[in-house]
C-alpha cells in the first residue's frame, strides 16, 4: 500500500557530499513542498483520464507557491542560486519520487522554458518570468511535430514562420505539447520561411489563429497532459524571437539538453521510489516461512540496483553542474545521464513489480480497498526512455563524442 510515507533508503545509504552550499537546502525544501501539495493528490492524478479539467492545478500552484518554480531562475526574479540547473534537477527528482507525470509538467514549465527564455530579450523576460515563477502563467514548449521529434533539422519541420518587416507569421502543427491545454505562452521552433534555418519564437496562446486540440489519451503520465497546437496565420512580434532569428535550432537544442538532464533526475526519482517499495515488500512479505528478502537472488538484484542508482544520481548531478558552468551543450554527460537513469527506472519498476507479484499488477484490491502504486510507476516509467531524445538517439550522440563525428556522421 502507498498511503503511508515510505522509508527512504537513499537517506540512509546515500549522501550529498559534493553538493555546493547554495543548493544544500533545496532537497529539504522540495521534499516538504511535495509532501504538502503533491502527495495528497498524486495517486488521483495518476489514475484519472486526461482532460482539460484534469490539469493538476492544486499541485502545480502549490509547488509554485512553495518556491519550487523559483529555483531555476536568477535574481531578481528567482531564487538566485549559483547552480540553477543542479538545484532544479534536485527539485525534479523529489517531484518524480511522488509523481513522474508531475515531474514532466515541472520540466515543461521550469526546465525547457527556463532555458528557452534565457534567449529572450530582457523586456520580454521581465514581462513573463514573474508569472511563470508564481504559477500564474503556464508555459508550453513546442518542438515536436507529427513527423518531427528526435529529428529537428529545419528541413524536417513543417511549421513555418514567414518573416515580414516587423513580425513573423506562423503556420503549422505541433504535437505532444505538454501543458498546451492550459498554457498562456508557448516557445515554438519553426522553419524560418523557405530557408534551411530555424527560428524559435515565444507565442501568446491567446493570439488569433492559435488552437489547441483535445488532450491525448496515454498509457501513463496522465498528469502531464499533452495535445496538438495548430497555428493558422498567427502573427508574432519580431522581438519575441528567442535568440537570433535563423539560429533557433541552437536555442531549442540547448533547452533540450537541459531537459535531458532534468529527465535523468526524474528517472532517478522514479527508480528510487521503486527501490523503496521493493525493499519494503522484501522486508515484510513471508514466503515458505521466510522473509522474501532472505532470498539471495533478490539480495543481489537489489544490491545491483542500489549501486546503479548511486551512479545515476551522480551522473545527473555532474551533467547539471556542467550546464551551470556555462557549457550549453552539456554533452556527452546529458545524454549519458538521461539514457542511463531512465533505463534504470524501467528496470527497477519491472523488478519491484515482480517482487510484489499480483499486488504489483493491481491498482486496488476490491475486497479490502487497498491500493498499490507500482502499476502507475510501471506505466509512467516507459515514456522517460522516449521523450526529450529517444535513448537510441542519445546512444548515437554519445558515440559521436566518443568516436568522432567524422566517423559516426
Amino acid at each position: 500500500m502507498t498511503t503511508d510515507p515510505l522509508p527512504r533508503i537513499a537517506d540512509r545509504i546515500w549522501h550529498d557530499v559534493f553538493l555546493p552550499e547554495d543548493v544544500a537546502h533545496v532537497r529539504e525544501m522540495a521534499r516538504a513542498a511535495v509532501a504538502a501539495h503533491l502527495a495528497p493528490v498524486a495517486r488521483e492524478i495518476a489514475q484519472r483520464e486526461e482532460s482539460v479539467e484534469a490539469f493538476p492545478w492544486s499541485a502545480f500552484k502549490g509547488l509554485a507557491g512553495a518556491g519550487c518554480f523559483a529555483v531555476p531562475f536568477e535574481a531578481p526574479f528567482g531564487a538566485g542560486l549559483t547552480h540553477l540547473m543542479l538545484g532544479t534537477c534536485i527539485v525534479t527528482e523529489e517531484i518524480a519520487y511522488e509523481s513522474s507525470s508531475l515531474a514532466g509538467v515541472y520540466d515543461g514549465q521550469c526546465i525547457l522554458n527556463a532555458r528557452a527564455l534565457s534567449f529572450a530579450q530582457p523586456h520580454i523576460r521581465e514581462q513573463v518570468l514573474p508569472g511563470l515563477i508564481s504559477g500564474d502563467l503556464v508555459f508550453a514548449f513546442a518542438t515536436t511535430e507529427p513527423d518531427a521529434s528526435s529529428d529537428l533539422t529545419p528541413t524536417a519541420l513543417k511549421t513555418v514562420a514567414a518573416r515580414t518587416a516587423d513580425r513573423f507569421v506562423i503556420n503549422g502543427r505541433k504535437r505532444w505539447i505538454t501543458n498546451s491545454v492550459v498554457a498562456d505562452w508557448v516557445c515554438v521552433l519553426c522553419r524560418d520561411g523557405d530557408s534551411e534555418n530555424a527560428t524559435m519564437l515565444l507565442v501568446d496562446m491567446r493570439s488569433p489563429g492559435v488552437s489547441v486540440g483535445a488532450p491525448d489519451l496515454k498509457m501513463g503520465h496522465r498528469g502531464q497532459i499533452t495535445a496538438d497546437i495548430v497555428f493558422d496565420n498567427v502573427t508574432v512580434p519580431a522581438d519575441h524571437a528567442l535568440g537570433e532569428p535563423g539560429r533557433g535550432l541552437a536555442s531549442a537544442l540547448a533547452s533540450l539538453a537541459a531537459g535531458r538532464v532534468g529527465i535523468a533526475a526524474a528517472g532517478v526519482g522514479v527508480a528510487q521510489a521503486a527501490l523503496d517499495l521493493a525493499v519494503q515488500r522484501l522486508r515484510s512479505r513471508q514466503l515458505f516461512g521466510r522473509k522474501l528478502g532472505e532470498m539471495q537472488y533478490w539480495q543481489y538484484k537489489l544490491a545491483e540496483h542500489a549501486t546503479a542508482l548511486e551512479a545515476a544520481r551522480a551522473m545527473y548531478q555532474k551533467a547539471a553542474v556542467r550546464l551551470d558552468r556555462g557549457d550549453r551543450s552539456g554533452e556527452p554527460e546529458a545524454s549519458m545521464a538521461k539514457s542511463y537513469a531512465t533505463r534504470l527506472a524501467n528496470d527497477l519498476a519491472r523488478d519491484a513489480l515482480q517482487i510484489h507479484g499480483g499486488y504489483g499488477f493491481a491498482r486496488q484490491i476490491a475486497a479490502t480497498g487497498e491500493t498499490y502504486r507500482l502499476e502507475e510507476i510501471y506505466r509512467d516509467a516507459k515514456i522517460l526512455e522516449i521523450f526529450e531524445g529517444a535513448n537510441e538517439v542519445l546512444q548515437w550522440v554519445i558515440a559521436r563524442q566518443v568516436i568522432g563525428r567524422d566517423i559516426t556522421g
